[in-house]
């Protein structure tokens, strides 16, 4: 699996996240732009970071957003608690970290649902691009290392 810097991925104590961007840490494209964005954050803690394919993520915690909706499309939850989806999550995300002028044409009539369908174009093919199996293979395989996990536990 791909890693995220650590360092950058820490929020202070006496900040309050703004948006919990979900993502898929085995997938490196999207951990670059997960990089990219820890760094843009500067430490601040604006933009908390949920790799989606570790197997403790607990869509409870995440908006309720499970796995396979999570790889799917990419998702964001907001400090209110409400989801959000697709290329909004980039505006969002971007927004807040002061960089939303890199977005901001995807706002106007004629470009945000050009960018809106080749953003869903991408996230059908993501997986296939990247290299990576198919969803219904990632979830196979996810649930049975899960089952695995579960019943290596010592019960007590």
């Amino acid at each position: 699996m791909m890693q995220t810097n650590p360092e950058l991925e820490q929020s202070t104590p006496s900040t309050r996240w703004q948006i919990k961007l979900l993502y898929d840490g085995e997938c490196p494209l999207c951990v670059r732009e997960v990089n990219f964005l820890q760094k843009r954050d500067r430490g601040r803690g604006l933009v908390s970071f949920v790799d989606i394919a570790e197997d403790d993520y607990d869509p409870a915690e995440n908006g309720g957003v499970d796995f396979a909706t999570a790889m799917g499309r990419i998702h964001a939850v907001l400090a209110d608690g409400s989801v959000i989806q697709n290329v909004e999550v980039f505006r969002c995300v971007y927004e807040i970290l002061g960089i939303g002028w890199i977005y901001g044409a995807t706002k106007w009539p004629i470009i945000g649902p050009v960018v809106d369908a080749l953003y869903g174009i991408w996230a059908d093919w993501r997986l296939a691009l990247t290299g990576r199996p198919d969803l219904k293979t990632i979830l196979a395989e996810r649930e049975e290392r899960l089952k695995s996990a579960e019943t290596g536990r010592c019960r007590i």
